[in-house]
């Protein structure tokens, strides 16, 4: 079974990268990003408290899943198609707190472990190669300067119609949130010992995919 693990920073470029090599490979991508935020959309829905002491028994009972259509990773919870909403700025402000929390990550690693279990797969995160898949077949890890990262998120936000947030605001919220992960207490934001390590500044989709697939291949 192949695994393979990307690891980076946000608007790093590991979920582009990450779904095409699934494409190409005709393997699974499993954004675990997504599944983040998919917990985060509904504690912020139902009024949950975003705090480690509060109640997670919520968890056991929600429904969170996959569904591929057109090679595309939809998110549903509870049956409802959320991969629109998961991406809007309220999630994004709150998406690395809620990751932080030790039950959250212990309920999405074990489920992302299952999945690995089963069936070859290209999955991205923050601790993929650290913490949930420490047996991947191939670890990456991808670094770009927040300049660059910042572009790309407010390119991103434009596309999807999300225009509050000016491209100076992208970028601070990009350098809080890469202090935010790279400090937090459980699976902190790190490349793995046995990691390469990728910076994509520089690099076109083509010159990333092209990278893996020579080491891989």
């Amino acid at each position: 079974m192949l695994t393979i693990a990307i690891d980076g920073p946000a608007s790093s470029g590991k979920s582009t990268i990450a779904r095409l090599l699934a494409e190409r490979l005709n393997i699974i991508y499993v954004d675990t990003g997504a599944m983040y935020r998919g917990i985060t959309y509904y504690m912020l829905t139902q009024g949950k408290e975003i705090d480690s002491q509060a109640d997670f028994s919520f968890l056991e009972e929600i429904d969170l899943s996959f569904e591929y259509i057109n090679g595309l990773q939809h998110i549903l919870l509870n049956g409802q198609d959320l991969t629109h909403e998961i991406r809007g700025e309220e999630v994004t402000k709150y998406v690395s707190p809620v990751a932080a929390i030790p039950q959250v990550r212990d309920y999405l690693v074990s489920m992302q472990q299952k999945m690995a279990a089963k069936t070859s797969l290209v999955m991205d995160g923050r601790d993929i190669g650290t913490t949930v898949l420490p047996q991947a077949t191939y670890k990456f890890y991808f670094e770009a300067s927040p300049e660059v990262r910042a572009l790309r998120r407010y390119k991103e936000n434009q596309a999807l119609g999300y225009t509050k947030e000016s491209l100076e605001e992208i970028k601070k919220g990009i350098i809080e949130r890469d202090h935010y992960d790279m400090n937090r207490p459980v699976s902190p934001l790190k490349p793995a010992q046995d990691a390469i390590i990728i910076d994509t500044s520089d690099l076109t989709i083509e010159e990333v995919l092209q990278k893996i697939e020579e080491i891989i291949h």
